[in-house]
């Protein structure tokens, strides 16, 4: 049995729809959806939260990586270690449903637009990953098509069908970083990042601090800097609330660490939920303690 943390599933009683599934999987009171591009977890038209997660996942789906492609695979470069695993254990802390991407960053990066020269890496610190060598403008608009689109279209789907449902939602981009970078030691554990919606990312940012992690504000990327690309994309789209949490990796990068953090995280989250106003200030300590 899995505990409750934060009585969040009240707050959107009713607000299941139906919805075309590719395959359904249920397992430990969790359904499950799957597609080529992307993963459903729980059900999306419920809950406070929308959580989505980018880069959850180093599958190639049409590829197989030579020998030297693998340790940037399995590195940070291939996708965020441990986001999936925090952003399932949130997803179920918090009664909400999440959005999971089931292709590397280095197929092509939902996280980016696609116009940006990064939305496919070829080349990695002189290293150029065999499944890009042949990448051209017609490949990168297939690749688009085949896994970018249907990702956010996911997302655009369950944000449409929570907002119409109602009540309010928010949403909520997990993403994780590396503990060094470029030879040096990273001291923060969480960063909140956004370009709007400064007083919920406050009460959030307040929270984790509360809860014991070192916090920063839009690092160790910016929001400010257009490095929210999905949290953005649809949270601007739909009208709602969002922001993005990264956190180090160490923290989360087994399934059992990740399970240790998420009700850390899951409490202090309970800052950001609709009606919680993100004016007050009068928190006296961890919400759900």
């Amino acid at each position: 049995m899995v505990e409750s943390v934060v009585p969040f599933a009240i707050l959107a009683r009713g607000a299941s729809r139906n919805r075309p599934l590719i395959c359904q999987h249920r397992a430990a009171g969790e359904a499950t959806v799957l597609h080529d591009a992307y993963e459903t977890i729980g059900d999306p038209a419920a809950g406070p939260f929308l959580f989505t997660c980018e880069h959850a996942a180093r599958r190639l789906p049409e590829w197989q990586p030579e020998p030297a492609d693998l340790p940037l695979l399995d590195d940070h470069w291939g996708w965020d270690v441990g986001a999936a695993d925090l952003t399932r254990e949130l997803a179920l802390r918090c009664g909400s449903g999440a959005l999971l991407s089931r292709f590397s960053r280095l197929v092509c990066d939902p996280n980016r637009a696609p116009d940006e020269p990064s939305f496919v890496v070829r080349e990695i610190a002189g290293h150029t990953l065999s499944w890009n060598r042949a990448v051209d403008e017609a490949e990168r608009a297939r690749r688009r098509a085949r896994y970018f689109e249907p990702y956010h279209a996911a997302i655009d789907r369950a944000l449409a069908d929570r907002v119409a449902a109602g009540p309010e939602v928010r949403l909520c981009s997990i993403h994780s970083f590396t503990r060094l970078f470029d030879g040096r030691a990273r001291a923060m554990e969480v960063g909140v990042l956004y370009d709007d919606h400064e007083p919920y990312a406050q009460r959030v940012a307040d929270a984790l601090a509360r809860e014991g992690f070192a916090v920063a504000h839009n690092e160790p990327y910016s929001g400010l800097a257009g490095l929210i690309y999905s949290a953005r994309r649809h949270g601007r789209a739909h009208g709602v609330v969002y922001l993005e949490l990264e956190v180090r990796n160490d923290l989360i990068a087994t399934a059992e660490r990740a399970r240790a953090v998420a009700p850390r995280i899951a409490r202090a989250l309970a800052a950001y939920a609709p009606g919680v106003s993100a004016i007050s200030r009068s928190d006296s300590g961890p919400a759900g303690a």
